[in-house]
């Protein structure tokens, strides 16, 4: 009888599982018809000429805007634009590219590459490639930089009004994970890491195989400003410093097949050595699986800011015609079972922002340290202030900082980065330009004043309109205000960028190994004992 039960129930679960997979399947199927119909009849019918391609698009990107801002769409062009990016870093010129104004332009020359060997400069446009000009789409950049190992590339950059013709041959080398190794003083090792790539913890084992052969007695393991990469580099690299079998991180789906657990594979390379790691309003994702875990696993004090609070797993998926869409799949879990995802984008506000997860939930340390999910990974020791407006991240991405920097660097020379110092002057000249560029803040408020002024503009209300200039001139106030706020961040950031194209990454590291305010926190950590374990009890 018992059995009979079981059968039945067993045989319900499945058949209310069946009807719920039937009904998702119809609804899918019956959406995607209306939705053919209605494009169909739209581009067939409508009274003007439609564009099928931007019309598809324009939808699409709506569709996915309701999501989070990774689940993204991007077309045939998008995909082969995107290759541009790359092209510098594998088969290329061994230079980090990048598109403003719909001029392609030199991000970083990587130093002993071909790029950096024929002398070009981060802010050189490049015109024309094998005697080819550039058009605004660039579909040809990609395949006249790209080729076999060891051929050559006629590239001719312009810089200021100035041409210049050279040629560049195409290297299979990658530029290095770890841009920069050495013993500081007080037998304290340093290992910088700027990017998860494909070599990350091969690198990072190295430097700290010869970091202990040198005898350092303590570690510093830089992921300021790394905005993640491969998880299995993550997890090697947790690897170096935690037992063999250990738990990193953990990815959970409402989709079975995404559900999966990391597990460390090898013996530690050091198990012992006193460990500090630092991090960033800008370590993201793949540096926070690698922060976290160890403040997790009381493996290293975590110093520096709050981290950015990427939690969530994306996976490419391609469709028809060469285009492709990258779908979120999954949330990352550190060891003690928090989410250092910051954001809920399930859930928003009036102005359709994604709001912070407020209900923050106590999780325990190995050693039953108290720490929090629902924002990031939360450092031991805090050194320096979040930027509310996340200003110097938005002059970054308007490109406001790069083209100030370039202009700055073409007149002025760097000769010795132990004591350069930018002069106040240089704050107000970057000031100024940024005003004049009317970079955005990136509030809605803005954002709302700006289409009000529009609409008012087009709509002749002259009375609002003139209220709405007051608005604005107060926005403008705002905008100095918060570029006051931040000036410590900029010149910081303006001080490294200069630094970066005299010396490269190297020489921006070391830059920073002198006077950077976390990296004396962590010397200073690691140079008492007492007070390193003392942060991990």
């Amino acid at each position: 009888m018992k059995k009979k039960i079981g059968f039945s129930l067993l045989s319900i679960a499945i058949a209310l599982t069946l009807v719920g997979f039937r009904f998702d399947f119809f609804e899918i199927a019956k959406q995607i018809e209306i939705y053919n119909t209605l494009f169909k009849e739209i581009n067939m019918s409508y009274v003007d000429k439609t564009n099928p391609a931007e019309l598809m698009e324009n939808g699409v990107k709506h569709m996915l805007s309701e999501l989070d801002p990774y689940t993204v769409y991007s077309s045939e062009q998008d995909v082969e634009n995107a290759k541009i990016y790359r092209s510098g870093l594998y088969v290329g010129i061994g230079a980090k590219m990048k598109i403003i104004d719909k001029k392609l332009v030199i991000e970083e020359p990587f130093k002993g590459l071909s790029a950096d060997k024929a002398g070009l400069k981060a802010g050189d446009e490049i015109i024309e490639i094998n005697g080819t000009a550039l058009s605004d789409s660039f579909e040809q950049a990609e395949l006249l930089l790209k080729g076999k190992k060891n051929t050559k590339v006629s590239v001719v950059y312009k810089r200021g009004e100035k041409e210049k013709k050279v040629e560049l041959v195409r290297g299979e080398k990658k530029p290095k994970a770890v841009p920069l190794y050495k013993m500081l003083d007080n037998d304290v090792g340093y290992i910088a890491l700027d990017r998860f790539s494909r070599t990350a913890s091969q690198e990072v084992e190295s430097a700290l195989k010869f970091l202990l052969i040198d005898e350092a007695k303590g570690l510093i393991l830089d992921l300021r400003n790394n905005p993640g990469g491969l998880l299995q580099e993550a997890v090697k690299i947790v690897n170096l410093f935690v037992k063999k079998n250990q738990l990193v991180v953990s990815t959970r789906s409402n989709i079975e097949q995404y559900n999966n657990q990391f597990f460390t594979q090898k013996q530690p390379v050091s198990e012992d050595i006193p460990l500090v790691v630092l991090i960033n309003e800008n370590s993201a994702s793949a540096s926070e699986i690698v922060a976290g875990s160890l403040q997790d696993l009381d493996r290293a004090v975590v110093v520096g800011k709050r981290s950015f609070g990427k939690g969530l797993v994306q996976q490419p998926k391609p469709l028809p015609y060469g285009a492709q869409v990258k779908v979120t799949i999954s949330r990352y879990f550190i060891p003690s079972g928090r989410c250092i995802q910051a954001l809920n984008y399930g859930e928003r506000s009036v102005t359709g922002k994604a709001k912070k997860i407020k209900n923050k939930k106590a999780f325990k340390t190995k050693n039953g340290r108290i720490v929090y999910d629902g924002g990031g990974i939360n450092p031991d020791i805090t050194v320096g202030k979040l930027d509310p407006y996340k200003l110097v991240s938005t002059l970054e991405k308007e490109d406001i900082i790069f083209n100030f920097v370039n202009d700055y660097y073409s007149k002025n020379k760097t000769k010795d980065w132990t004591d350069f110092n930018l002069n106040p002057n240089v704050f107000r000249s970057f000031k100024a330009f940024c005003l004049s560029k009317n970079f955005s803040l990136g509030t809605y408020t803005e954002k709302a004043i700006e289409r009000a002024f529009d609409y008012s503009n087009e709509e002749h209300t002259k009375e609002l309109q003139s209220s709405l200039l007051q608005v604005k001139k107060s926005l403008q106030k705002e905008k100095e205000l918060a570029l006051e706020q931040s000036k410590d961040m900029i010149m910081w950031k303006l001080s490294e960028e200069i630094i970066k194209r005299e010396y490269y990454r190297e020489g921006m590291y070391n830059f920073s190994l002198l006077k950077n305010k976390a990296v004396l926190e962590a010397k200073s950590i690691l140079k008492d004992s007492n007070r390193y374990y003392s942060l991990l009890k």
